[in-house]
């Protein structure tokens, strides 16, 4: 290669394999026309745009730009019971889906959707794209679900993914997306931008956070090159595009206007003191706050149970325990569980009940439902907090997105023991932010990061020196 390609090379910044949009309907606000055109274009792209702005929609006409394009069908991959949304979706803007969970496709239609737990059934040869509807499952680098993810998507030339919390809080959770859209992988992407303090480049998660309480994992390990938080982002910003509402790219949020969010804290004083102690004390540690949590199951869930029944709306009720579950269930009267032991036929059935409002109050847990729903009716919520940000924020964001038209309240229902956990959070939530904010300082930036527009001019020699051979 000559010199202009070798600087191409080494920018990492992948240049454009996908075509020109063959049809852009009228529905679309112009901020989700100019991400859709840019995706298309782009050909393996991600959108990370936030809750209520419109993914669904986006990532449909994607899908039908891709299948008129190539004339193969294009398969969207959504969490439990979202496949259902995405069909309704597809009939109210006029594009087909069909709902597909045995793998056999029909030849008559273009669009499929399933959940990510029959992925197992499909061919990916039987398909010219994918989407990874709520793609943040991408970020377990070492899990079975994004393994077979990736794989599926390999060889696949047109891929998308879609979600507000591509990596919560740790950046180096984005190189799975990279390599799930074939760019670069997640290891490579580490030796490029990071550094391990620790000399190693093995990628597993420390064990000293069931020790001491913290929870950084690899994000305690792995810090950016002196030079390379800059390109990090800049490389982001080649395949990724990140928006919380439509003026992060030069439009009018009109109509994009959140409601007022409450976030009230309820401190439960506990009726039982752990062994050997005198008083309460902040739980230290993980097994503390485990302990702590199911020592006082009774009286956080009578205060759950008692706010609920201040009111006759719909409530949302987030747990973590399976006895937390049962309890609420049982004495909140007109209450329904949704838990890990029911088949994911009846899971759906359950949602789409709390959704049509034949049932009043909602109980699961985060990892079942946080993810893709669409709660707008609801704007009462009630949390039993954890250590991850992503379940926080994506379990409010069900009720509280664009869309929701009354204020939102999220009860937040703790123990003295686990202050420690609610500090934790807010040091995630600040680090998500900071990672928002450095993905749209480089797509500001006056240095385009399109790779047209890299390297203009070619390198020249200087006459004493051209003829040397």
């Amino acid at each position: 290669m000559n010199y202009s390609e070798f600087l191409d090379h080494k920018s990492q910044l992948g240049g454009f394999s996908g075509f020109e949009p063959l049809w852009m309907p009228g529905f679309l606000f112009d901020f989700q026309k100019a991400l859709v055109d840019w995706a298309i274009r782009k050909g393996k792209a991600a959108i990370f745009a936030d809750c209520g702005l419109g993914k669904t929609p986006m990532q449909l006409v994607w899908s039908e730009n891709v299948t008129r394009k190539t004339r193969k069908p294009v398969l969207i991959l959504t969490p439990l019971a979202v496949s259902y949304q995405t069909v309704q979706e597809g009939r109210k803007f006029g594009i087909e889906v069909q709902r597909c969970q045995n793998g056999r496709i029909n030849e008559n239609s273009a669009i499929f959707v399933t959940n990510y737990e029959r992925l197992h059934h499909f061919d990916p040869r039987d398909f010219s794209g994918a989407v990874c509807d709520e793609s943040s499952i991408l970020k377990s680098f070492d899990g079975k679900r994004r393994s077979e993810i990736t794989e599926f998507m390999r060889c696949l030339p047109y891929r998308l993914l879609c979600t507000a919390t591509a990596a919560p809080n740790d950046y180096i959770e984005l190189g799975t997306s990279s390599e799930a859209l074939g760019y670069l992988g997640h290891m490579d992407m580490l030796m490029r931008f990071f550094k391990n303090l620790q000399n190693t480049i093995k990628p597993m998660r420390m064990r000293h956070h069931q020790r001491t309480g913290s929870t950084e994992g690899d994000s305690g390990k792995w810090r950016f090159k002196g030079h390379a938080e800059i390109p990090f982002w800049r490389w982001m910003c080649s395949w990724a595009r990140s928006v919380r509402k439509p003026s992060d790219m030069g439009f009018d949020d009109d109509g994009f206007i959140l409601p007022s969010l409450s976030e009230n804290q309820h401190l439960v004083t506990s009726l039982t003191l752990a062994d050997g102690m005198l008083f309460a004390m902040p739980a230290v540690g993980l097994r503390e706050q485990r302990e702590e949590r199911r020592r006082t199951i009774g009286e956080r869930c009578e205060t759950v149970a008692r706010l609920v029944a201040d009111t006759d709306s719909p409530a949302l009720i987030w747990c973590h325990l399976n006895k937390e579950g049962d309890l609420l269930e049982r004495v909140i009267p007109d209450a329904e569980q949704i838990s890990g032991d029911d088949s994911d036929d009846l899971k759906e059935e359950k949602f789409l009940a709390f959704i049509s409002g034949q049932l009043r109050v909602l109980v699961t847990k985060p990892k079942i439902g946080a993810w893709g729903l669409n709660f707008q009716h609801c704007n009462h919520i009630t949390f039993f907090p954890s250590h991850s940000f992503e379940q926080y924020y994506q379990g409010v964001r069900r009720c509280w997105r664009f869309g929701q038209t009354k204020p939102v309240t999220v009860d937040i229902v703790t123990t003295e023991g686990e202050q420690s956990v609610l500090v934790n959070m807010k040091r995630k939530a600040g680090q998500a932010d900071k990672m928002f904010s450095s993905m749209m300082e480089q797509m500001h930036h006056a240095l385009s990061i399109e790779k047209s527009n890299e390297f203009k001019e070619r390198e020249t020699l200087p006459s004493w020196l051209a003829g040397v051979s």
